[in-house]
């Protein structure tokens, strides 16, 4: 690239760290006598660059700091820049003459964040190249957002604006560009605190949503499948859908391939390979810390909204931004735009001159509906949820094929507790989105929204856990909704068109002659009575 300052993010597990490893191993003039050790092999040590083991390589890493408190932020940041120059002067002590001196310096002074004018002025007299490297610059950032609006918010501010910790750092480096340093390669998860710093790093390339980069991080199906074979992973022992768990990521709508998240299928092998069997618990468990994240994000009331919205419909339209501000998280495009850097949504595709966007695999849809049922029972003082019970009625719909107890259960717990102000906007969508909500509480099936049948789409199809093939059946579910203002007409329709749905659904291709599937159609009336009708019991 012409601008040797780049800017690339990607959401958590997806290989940024493990990849900035690699450039430091590239481009390190201390590796330049192991350089085809590592690479030889490879394109790129066939193909070598001219600038190849030619920098003194300044790595940071900004996560884990201390964001308890403005001082203590404020020495933990320092205390981190520091750590980092003090680093970078002691592996490089053979072309640094000077390095033990500025390190007792440094140490003796408490320079700080100053530490980085005595790295810079070295390197500029021993005319040495520096190659900066920024890893999760955005992740205290995060932590601060997620306070809430007032104190995380201001504190934020405080340390990105003029004259503020944060900004201050990113000018001496953007200084240092016009010297000492000849590269810099950020990456994070966001792209909200580049925008804030505005004229204080304004020199980056960002490179996130170019075509020519959807696969530099993740894993391509291609990929997985040499992976699989290279480790010894046996297919027979793969009992899962690879791809609805962790693949369907896509960055830019020209991109080639869809790429799966590395850490979930690495995580997926390895417990094969480690167990001789798939993982009890499909989803990796670190992946769950983004929850947190977005339950702190969606205390604005439109982004609650938003979220809903997501899950109810499966996907949403809207602009992906490439930076923002932190006083742009409220609105819809922006939210929508942060939930797709964090790998929550992914590009789907076009949708009348738009971005249609949507949850990029089931791993992540579960996250959703952690969200949602967490938010229920911390919201809801009268939503109370027997967790034995639950699971009884779960385990007579898997193995004696009954659907009435847990209908019953949800409808008691949940939706008679609703208010009359609920109701104004309900529909038979955020009856699924609650059933959806209580099924997965459970292990024993893998509940999945919009199945596609074709022809037609399943409100709610439920499969089997792979971990669990004594379960006697899978159900589809088709729902409708009549308020209680409804004619009986128009109840009739309703309760005919449900069972047209259900017969086309298990007469297609995918279904058709599966004696081990139920269907039955669900109809709600008001928000304290239902009906069942069985359809192929």
């Amino acid at each position: 690239e012409a601008n040797r300052n780049h800017f690339f993010i990607r959401p958590r597990k997806f290989g940024k760290s493990l990849f900035f490893s690699m450039l430091s191993y590239y481009y390190d003039i201390n590796k330049k006598k192991d350089f085809d050790k590592y690479f030889g092999g490879l394109y790129i040590g066939k193909n070598p660059t001219l600038q190849r083991n030619s920098y003194a390589m300044l790595t940071f890493d900004f996560s884990g700091l201390d964001t308890s408190s403005e001082d203590e932020f404020k020495k933990s940041f320092s205390g981190k820049v520091q750590d980092s120059v003090r680093l970078f002067l002691n592996l490089y002590e053979n072309i640094f003459p000077q390095a033990k001196l500025l390190i007792r310096e440094i140490v003796d002074g408490k320079q700080g964040i100053g530490a980085l004018d005595t790295a810079f002025n070295e390197a500029l007299q021993n005319n040495v190249k520096i190659f900066v490297i920024i890893d999760e610059y955005d992740h205290f950032a995060n932590d601060l957002i997620a306070m809430g609006e007032y104190r995380g918010k201001d504190f934020y501010k405080r340390m990105v604006a003029a004259n503020g910790l944060v900004r201050d750092f990113y000018e001496r480096i953007k200084d240092a560009t016009k010297t000492s340093v000849h590269r810099t390669f950020i990456t994070g998860i966001s792209p909200v605190m580049l925008d804030d710093l505005t004229s204080g790093y304004n020199i980056a390339q960002i490179l996130t949503l170019s075509s020519k980069y959807n696969e530099m991080m993740g894993f391509t199906q291609k990929e997985v499948d040499w992976l699989r074979d290279v480790t010894g992973v046996n297919p027979e022992l793969i009992t899962v859908d690879m791809e609805k768990y962790y693949n369907g990521y896509l960055f830019n709508a020209e991109g080639e391939n869809r790429v799966y998240n590395p850490a979930m299928v690495l995580y997926f092998f390895n417990q094969i390979l480690d167990y001789g069997r798939p993982p009890k618990n499909i989803i990796d468990l670190n992946l769950r810390t983004d929850y947190g994240r977005l339950q702190k994000l969606v205390k604005n009331e439109d982004n609650r909204n938003t979220v809903l919205q997501i899950l109810r419909d499966n996907a949403v339209t809207a602009k992906i931004e490439d930076k923002f501000s932190i006083d742009m998280l409220n609105d819809g495009d922006y939210f929508i735009s942060l939930l797709f850097y964090m790998g929550l949504l992914t590009i789907e595709g076009q949708h009348k001159f738009q971005t249609r966007l949507c949850i990029p695999n089931y791993s992540i849809k579960t996250l959703y509906w952690e969200y949602l049922e967490k938010f229920a029972r911390k919201n809801s003082s009268e939503m109370k949820i027997d967790a034995s019970k639950l699971n009884d009625t779960i385990y007579d719909l898997a193995m004696e094929g009954n659907v009435n107890d847990f209908v019953k259960y949800v409808s008691e717990n949940a939706f008679c507790k609703l208010s009359d102000y609920d109701l104004q906007r309900f529909d038979e969508k955020y009856i699924k989105i609650l059933l959806l909500a209580y099924l997965f509480m459970s292990d024993v099936y893998v509940p999945m929204s919009e199945y596609e049948t074709v022809p037609g789409r399943a409100d709610i199809y439920l499969h089997r856990s792979p971990l669990l093939p004594e379960i006697k059946y899978e159900w589809l579910f088709e729902i409708k909704y009549c308020k209680v203002s409804d004619s009986e007409e128009e109840v009739a329709v309703k309760k005919q068109k449900g069972l047209q749905q259900l017969d086309e659904y298990i007469t297609s291709f995918r279904l058709k002659d599966r004696t081990d599937l139920r269907s039955a159609l669900l109809v709600f009336t008001g928000k304290d009575r239902f009906e069942i009708i069985a359809h192929n019991f």
